[in-house]
């Protein structure tokens, strides 16, 4: 019985641990969700002192990637976790490294904030914008789906990117016609240009935690397959 209580223990302890892990991935994933808001925000209302407000802060999402790294190693060392709980450690451990990647992106949109634009070019920052919710809606699925362990949310998350190429590739065509018809309009629009790609790759990173999640979920590594496979390997494993 003594033996049976101390496995327990152990047991209550490491589900401790993992939901402090699970916990803390969803503290990073909420503060690079509001700097990428806060980033969209300042392109919009070209609000330099929130765009250096958040390249401030980029350091502390850097600071949550390791402390979260150093305690899923210790839990490695500790528990030597096997099946299922080592899914979810490397899982959170990908999760993290393109969180944090989202954040590098968020310093670039920053930065771009800073610049100034005239009158004409501001309103292809509209544009912009349109593009910016459709991903911050997608980074706030994927973070929700995370937080569920939801493999069909996961999948919605993974088909949006879809959408998000789609507005890319219109957003893509318009500044290009802008610039042929401006040439002096160059270097400004390429800072917008450079904005719409940090946006898209945003929606990749969410799209890998999307395939995070299923691979934790339904044990299988999904990576590189279509959605239509994806689909298929979570109805195959209700």
């Amino acid at each position: 019985m003594e033996h049976t209580n101390i496995g327990k223990h152990i047991s209550e302890k490491f589900d401790e641990e993992l939901e402090g892990v699970r916990n803390a991935v969803l503290s990073m994933g909420g503060m690079v969700e509001q700097q990428l808001t806060d980033a969209l925000k300042a392109i919009q209302t070209t609000d330099v002192e929130l765009a250096e407000k958040i390249l401030r802060k980029d350091s502390q999402v850097n600071d949550l990637e390791l402390e979260i790294d150093s305690a899923c190693t210790r839990i490695i060392a500790k528990r030597q976790p096997t099946a299922s709980d080592l899914r979810l450690i490397v899982a959170t451990l990908k999760t993290i490294a393109d969180l944090e990647r989202i954040g590098d992106e968020v310093k670039r949109l920053a930065r771009v904030a800073q610049e100034t634009f005239n009158s004409e070019q501001q309103h292809l920052l509209v544009n912009l914008e349109n593009l910016g919710q459709l991903v911050v809606n997608m980074l706030r699925q994927a973070l929700n789906a995370f937080a569920r362990m939801d493999a069909e949310a996961a999948l919605e998350v993974h088909r949006t990117d879809s959408s998000i190429d789609r507005q890319y590739e219109a957003l893509l065509r318009q500044l290009m016609t802008y610039m042929m018809e401006d040439p002096r309009s160059i270097p400004k629009i390429m800072d917008v240009v450079f904005s719409a790609r940090s946006l898209e790759r945003i929606g990749d990173r969410c799209q890998n935690i999307a395939e995070y999640i299923i691979f934790n979920v339904h044990g299988k590594d999904v990576r590189h397959t279509s959605a239509d496979s994806m689909e298929a390997t979570i109805k195959n494993k209700r």
